[in-house]
């Protein structure tokens, strides 16, 4: 019988001692020891929960209260009542122009997963092209800087005189107000890339092509990614005030047609699911985030 000792790598004063079988020996087993139980740290926990489940009970504290005399504005428990109804059959569809919640839903997603994925085709090669080349740079950010700051509500005019249609003018809506952050993001992240990798770069006489893959995109992809974000929340924003406008299916058309109808408690519920909309895709995006700053 041979004893054989092996440290653990990360633990070098431990010593584990293994019996090897010799040729003649039998072999001889070895009791598995049981890996430790994660401990849930409660108050980390608690922590997490608590202050969001206080805030929200907060809120409708002071919105019970200040409807509890009643009035035009509804209460929460009324408010909650037509929730419930409203959700017991979110897919329904009456025509056109009565669909459940659930559909309008959908097709504002459908037209911001639409226009957020042109601005991204468009937004973040143009950024890199910004941020690599200062001939660019010079050209792109007076126009950068006047035309970010217009409403979205400016462009929706020119999408229907160019496109004639309410749901493509809507999408460019989109488009050209969610380009923005991710130029402009992602041109100050090349531009802080290190000056050596360039450098090195040019010794080893790489090509544009190896210089934008292998050393720009990994250093520029934090800043792209909060470009991404920011893109994401104003695009959800711009299609609510773009479906006011224009009309059809959506969650902004759903608010006014509840509106011209006199339904506040609807337009509660709507202001709701649409932060929480926002929220979940400011969530997701996050978690991408972190994903890939997990993987570099």
């Amino acid at each position: 019988m041979v004893s054989a000792v092996f440290h653990s790598p990360r633990e070098h004063s431990a010593a584990i001692a293994v019996s090897l079988p010799t040729p003649d020996a039998p072999p001889v087993a070895v009791p598995l020891v049981p890996r430790p139980r994660r401990r849930i740290d409660l108050n980390s926990l608690w922590m997490r929960v608590l202050p969001p489940v206080l805030g929200m009970a907060l809120l409708i504290g002071i919105w019970g209260l200040l409807t509890q005399k009643g009035g035009s504005f509804p209460t929460p428990g009324t408010t909650f009542d037509a929730a419930v109804k409203l959700f017991a059959d979110p897919f329904y569809s009456n025509g056109p122009n009565d669909q459940g919640i659930g559909w309008n839903i959908l097709f504002s997603l459908q037209r911001v997963a639409v226009g957020f994925g042109l601005a991204a085709a468009v937004g973040i090669p143009l950024g890199f092209i910004i941020g690599r080349f200062e001939f660019a740079n010079r050209m792109c950010s007076p126009l950068i800087s006047l035309l970010k700051p217009v409403s979205p509500l400016a462009w929706l005019p020119i999408g229907l005189l160019v496109f004639k249609s309410a749901n493509p003018a809507a999408i460019w809506t989109i488009f050209i107000c969610s380009i923005w952050p991710m130029v402009v993001n992602t041109a100050v992240g090349v531009q802080r890339v290190p000056e050596d990798y360039l450098n090195v770069a040019r010794v080893l006489k790489l090509s544009e092509w190896k210089i934008i893959s292998k050393i720009l995109f990994p250093a520029v992809l934090p800043y792209m990614l909060t470009g991404v974000r920011l893109s994401v929340g104003t695009a959800w924003l711009v299609i609510v005030a773009a479906e006011m406008l224009t009309g059809g299916v959506g969650i902004g058309f759903w608010v006014w047609d509840e509106w011209n109808n006199l339904n506040v408690q609807h337009i509660i519920i709507a202001i709701f699911v649409i932060g929480i909309v926002g929220l979940a895709l400011e969530w997701l995006l996050m978690a991408v985030a972190k994903h890939f700053s997990y993987n570099d």
